[in-house]
């Protein structure tokens, strides 16, 4: 395998799920902030989901960098490129480097708002894989690293940040739990032998309760903000679709089959599309 195809790999881009898990909320963020004011220009879109997409990589490797020593004792992620040996320390610390560049270069077309939350971003995009060695419920952290496109996207569009986009951001943190603690499930044996904190370790026997609840509280919010923008009823439509698809992962999850599990997650990917494709036609 040549090195290119290495560094695909460390930086995920063989899979996409967690650029889209990123990108949903982003997008519903600039529908958001263009109601009322005009919807954002293609070029805006394309630069939200440029960064998105060079964001999540560096993450991905800043990530596998900081778990390298936890990632051999975890029988999903022995393999990966920097754990395995095949791509250096050094290379990845570069490759992060490069891929934060590359994403610096977009904020050129932004305003200094936008650009001033994007630090609060890197911060949040780099710290995240240390919490896990102290925070008992890490993913709550992800939700705010992972939504705060949310914040960033009022500010591109509006040139401020209003407390619609804070509680978008709230609800993002439980959708982000929810889903997260689908994927901790996958490896929670082998998190229990090697010390690292997740969300279902924290919540023990009710991981599954605690996931339909996060789900639950998710929907309930983003439909009072739904109520209080008056959106269309296409908007609701699309969470009556989330709330069937949520109900379609407790099923998946109810045995704690690591399989079903990992297919939940990645199965979040359509929630946060029907919730994107229901904002777009509440918004029209």
């Amino acid at each position: 395998m040549n090195r290119l195809q290495l560094y695909w790999r460390l930086a995920r881009l063989d899979k996409p799920i967690g650029i889209l898990l990123l990108l949903w909320p982003t997008l519903w963020g600039l529908v958001w902030a263009g109601a009322g004011v005009g919807m954002p220009s293609i070029g805006m879109v394309l630069v939200f989901v440029l960064g998105t997409v060079l964001m999540r990589s560096a993450g991905c490797v800043v990530n596998d960098y900081a778990d390298r020593n936890f990632d051999l004792h975890v029988e999903r992620t022995a393999n990966r490129p920097l754990t395995s040996g095949q791509v250096s320390g050094k290379e990845a610390l570069l490759l992060a480097l490069a891929l934060t560049l590359c994403a610096a270069l977009l904020l050129l077309f932004l305003n200094p708002l936008a650009r001033q939350l994007s630090l609060i971003a890197l911060v949040l995009a780099a710290s995240y894989p240390f919490f896990k060695r102290f925070f008992a419920i890490p993913q709550a952290y992800l939700g705010i690293a992972f939504g705060f496109g949310i914040p960033m996207a009022f500010a591109a569009v509006q040139n401020q940040v209003p407390a619609v986009a804070w509680w978008l951001l709230l609800a993002n943190v439980f959708w982000t739990i929810a889903y997260d603690t689908e994927y901790a499930m996958v490896d929670k044996n082998d998190d229990l032998k090697i010390g690292i904190k997740t969300s279902a370790i924290t919540f023990g026997r009710f991981d599954v309760a605690a996931v339909m609840l996060c789900y639950a509280v998710f929907i309930v919010m983003m439909a009072i903000l739904g109520v209080q923008a008056d959106w269309r009823a296409g908007y609701f439509v699309g969470l009556a679709a989330a709330v069937l698809i949520a109900v379609y992962h407790y099923t998946l999850i109810r045995g704690r089959e690591r399989g079903a599990c990992f297919k939940a997650f990645l199965h979040n990917h359509w929630l946060g599309l029907v919730v994107c494709a229901g904002t777009l036609l509440g918004a029209m």
